[in-house]
């Protein structure tokens, strides 16, 4: 994957040629990654200060570092997908099948992603979609959730969802 992504991210010949030459000169401890200190640093150092400190000799490898690094890591958007298909996959519904509330999931995040481009986003009524962003712990603690309309103006095919549910 290393290989493909590099190539999306360089893709003149010749930039990724120098990346791959930074690259082997990183996992092969050569040039100034060979430095003492260097080698030291890398086990007892901050990773972003120590991409700082000594990875100017490799201003490609180097920035990819640091880009990357600076990502935040967190699971709330997994955790705000687990309590919407929990809200979905209800004990009400526990005849959906995963593949149908997985599909609603995925719906009902897309539509919470496109309401952030209307006009009446930052009306309080809207904001429905977005539940309560990154600050819930627990789907109790949601609230809007339990009352947020799910629907897709469809009547037709919230009648066949729950003909489905009904038949079996």
């Amino acid at each position: 994957m290393r290989k493909i992504s590099l190539k999306r991210l360089f893709p003149n010949d010749d930039t990724r040629r120098e990346v791959n030459v930074e690259l082997a000169r990183f996992f092969g401890c050569l040039d100034d990654f060979a430095d003492e200190d260097s080698l030291r640093d890398r086990w007892e150092m901050d990773p972003i200060k120590w991409w700082l400190v000594h990875g100017s000799a490799t201003p490609h490898l180097q920035s990819i570092s640091l880009k990357l690094l600076g990502h935040v890591s967190s699971s709330s958007c997994c955790e705000r997908n687990w309590s919407t298909y929990a809200f979905i996959h209800s004990i009400r519904s526990n005849q959906i099948t995963p593949q149908r509330a997985q599909d609603l999931v995925f719906v009902h995040n897309n539509l919470r992603l496109l309401s952030r481009k209307t006009p009446q986003y930052m009306q309080v009524d809207t904001k429905m979609w977005d539940v309560a962003g990154d600050a819930f712990e627990t789907i109790e603690d949601v609230g809007i959730l339990e009352i947020a309309n799910l629907s897709l103006d469809e009547p037709e095919l919230e009648s066949v969802l729950f003909d489905e549910i009904t038949e079996t």
